[in-house]
């Protein structure tokens, strides 16, 4: 499953309206990559606290933001090297946070196992962004090429998380000493279930866009001789 570039427009077509909305309460597109940003903050917070369902939901909301900045940039003409810079360094900074607050929140239940699958997950997600802003930046891809280059790009990463996150809170633990039960709680083996999709499938997407560009390098070797 890969998210296009016609899908991925399409979707934040859907959202012009609102953000054209903010644009005239004036919000600029900087103003809401940072409002996003402080959401997730907020939601990550929330986690840390062991508030899963809550902080899922606001993690979310602040996920959704990313949409809104880029699309009202387009909309308005205001788009800019500078505001990509900022969209894509916050989001990057708002995903390890909330990552962080995971780890930490799991530690306080006492699931090691689970806070350790956080940290993996968070990992193969950076390498993920990494792998994307590291080809662009050398000429491969250009644009939002590499953006629908994988299985799980942000987008995949933050519902799954929101689902993983939600149904913890919904379930619930135990915490403290009756973590040492055997039995896995359920809310637990749903959040591990996600953090492992989430971590596998950055894993695939990470060589996936490897082999992307190792393609692209060989085609424009092969052009270079044929020249």
């Amino acid at each position: 499953m890969t998210i296009s570039n016609e899908s991925r427009g399409r979707i934040k077509k859907v959202f012009e309206p609102i953000a054209l909305g903010m644009g005239r309460l004036g919000l600029t597109p900087d103003g809401l990559t940072l409002i996003g940003f402080a959401i997730t903050v907020v939601g990550a917070v929330l986690i840390q606290g062991m508030q899963w369902l809550p902080g899922g939901i606001v993690v979310f909301i602040g996920g959704v933001f990313d949409m809104f900045d880029g699309t009202l940039a387009r909309a308005t003409g205001k788009v800019s090297k500078l505001g990509a810079f900022m969209d894509s360094v916050f989001d990057r900074a708002g995903e390890v946070i909330v990552y962080i607050g995971i780890v930490s929140g799991l530690q306080l239940t006492g699931y090691i196992d689970a806070a350790a699958l956080a940290a993996a997950a968070m990992g193969a997600a950076v390498m993920v962004s990494y792998t994307r802003s590291k080809a662009e930046g050398l000429g491969f891809s250009p644009g939002t090429g590499m953006a629908a280059v994988g299985v799980m790009p942000r987008e995949v990463r933050l519902v799954i998380l929101t689902i993983g996150l939600v149904l913890l809170g919904a379930f619930g633990i135990n915490v403290g000493p009756d973590w040492q039960n055997p039995e896995t709680p359920l809310g637990i083996l749903c959040i591990e279930i996600a953090l492992a999709i989430i971590t596998i499938g950055s894993i695939i997407t990470v060589i996936q866009r490897i082999l992307h560009v190792r393609s692209q390098a060989r085609s424009a070797a092969t052009t270079t001789t044929t020249d």
